[in-house]
């Protein structure tokens, strides 16, 4: 009997945090029910979700960037149900699948410099593993370089090139040989470049833990040192391409800034099916497939499936013609200015980081006392606990997702839909502000449910730190 999808969701709606708490991740339940993310999602569409009780949510969470053109857009839906509906086999193995082709192609198109080549998988994380194998393979050598804060993703090879120590505690020894310098110190860089046995420089142009934009000075310098020392340069653009900075990719605000190697990942999917994407030249492409008997040295079962490469070709076509790229500019400039216009006004808001769409909110320590004291006593309880003062009341005072940018740093991001409204624009700037004159209450009630949260993070700390010890 086929089973009934509906069915199922019905049947577990409500539930399906104590069966994911079950039979998945228990401490990931805790930490939503502790922030007040456990809502029961019923429907998405665009840059909304609706949960169990009919109410209506902006996403501007958007899965870490997946959906940069929306939830279920009619013309990628459309692009999988003619794959579905078609006799066409996908995944036959030994075969040149043509929708791989022609997504290659297209993607190749729209890279600077002269890339030609691309690489298929299912993940950001992978399309990394397959750039540090690449770069190895090229250069003969087996360093490499990162920067602090990077986020590059999970699985072993990527997560050597993790900025952040919590994300790698528990995996250590990974791969040996890399080393992470800071972004800007270009003696750093050279100092370790210099040495001659780095394979290759891998940055993301907007780093995502914190929206931190790079220069273009620092990157064209960076350019320059690694064509000195035959350094090959990976950059990262799973969250910040495809539009998401207002450029395809964000590497093309720079003039002359040509990566051997790009990696693009989250929105190329269209939000419906795992797609990531390495993207380099022929010449290095053929370092790693280099006879006959290494044609498939390096795979990935579902790479290059029919859905998903319908998918990308399709996220491609809607970039184009809905004309997102300008409009990604242009709202993300609206989102600039109106929390521009804040910041003389709350003295707890810093600043903004924008390029295009890809946006972080910057807080900081206030200069009045009774705030001050307040930054102070927040921080000492959990350097990450501030921005959550943000992103809760957000949620539940005004139904809008959004996220911390990072590890102890006081930032907000959002990574709205490139096609939202302006309407979804003036719902976030009239929320923000509403929870920034709340914040600087104090006390008040926003500073009660912090502190019940950071006191509950304070004892889950201890009860960690004590099994440690024992």
């Amino acid at each position: 009997m086929p089973i009934n999808i509906q069915e199922i969701l019905n049947e577990t709606q409500g539930k399906n945090f104590d069966i994911f708490e079950k039979h998945i991740n228990p401490v990931f339940t805790k930490v939503l029910r502790l922030i007040g993310f456990n809502r029961s999602w019923v429907r998405g569409e665009g840059s909304y979700l609706w949960d169990k009780s009919g109410t209506r949510y902006l996403d501007f969470l958007a899965n870490w960037g997946v959906f940069n053109v929306g939830r279920r857009h009619p013309t990628i839906r459309n692009a999988l149900q003619q794959v579905l509906d078609s006799d066409f086999p996908g995944w036959v193995g030994f075969d040149a699948p043509p929708l791989a082709a022609v997504l290659a192609r297209e993607l190749t198109k729209r890279t600077p410099g002269n890339l030609d080549t691309v690489y298929f998988c299912n993940s950001g994380t992978e399309a990394i593993e397959a750039a540090i194998k690449f770069a190895r393979a090229s250069t003969g050598r087996s360093c490499s370089v990162h920067l602090t804060k990077a986020f590059h993703g999970l699985t072993t090879g990527a997560l050597s090139l993790n900025g952040e120590a919590s994300f790698r505690r528990g995996f250590e020894p990974l791969l040996s040989g890399n080393f992470a310098v800071e972004p800007g110190d270009l003696d750093a860089l050279e100092a370790r470049l210099s040495k001659g046995d780095v394979a290759c420089f891998v940055f993301e142009p907007i780093q995502g833990k914190g929206v931190n934009i790079l220069s273009n000075e620092y990157l064209l310098s960076a350019q320059n040192l690694c064509r000195k020392y035959k350094t090959l340069m990976i950059c990262d653009e799973i969250q910040s391409g495809m539009g998401r900075s207002g450029q395809f990719l964000a590497c093309q605000w720079i003039e002359g800034l040509h990566p051997d190697i790009i990696c693009l990942s989250k929105a190329l999917s269209g939000g419906y099916v795992p797609l990531g994407a390495t993207i380099t030249r022929r010449e290095i492409y053929n370092s790693v497939y280099d006879s006959m008997d290494r044609a498939i040295v390096h795979a990935c079962t579902f790479g290059m499936g029919n859905l998903a490469m319908a998918a990308g070709l399709s996220a491609l076509t809607v970039l184009d013609d809905e004309n997102l790229l300008a409009r990604s500019n242009e709202t993300g400039e609206r989102f600039r200015k109106g929390i521009e216009k804040m910041v003389p006004r709350f003295e707890f808001l810093k600043g903004v980081r924008q390029r295009g769409m890809m946006i972080g909110i910057e807080f900081g320590k206030p200069d009045s006392i009774s705030l001050k004291a307040a930054w102070a006593m927040v921080n000492k309880i959990d350097e990450n606990l501030f921005a959550q003062a943000v992103v809760i009341p957000l949620l539940d005072d005004h139904h809008i997702l959004t996220q911390v940018a990072g590890h102890a740093v006081p930032i907000v991001k959002i990574l709205p839909p490139l096609n939202i409204k302006d309407s979804d624009v003036d719902w976030f700037l009239n929320a923000l502000e509403d929870v920034m004159v709340k914040l600087h209450k104090f006390p008040g009630p926003a500073w009660e449910v912090l502190m019940k949260i950071g006191n509950h993070a304070l004892t889950i700390k201890q009860r960690e730190n004590s099994s440690t010890t024992t």
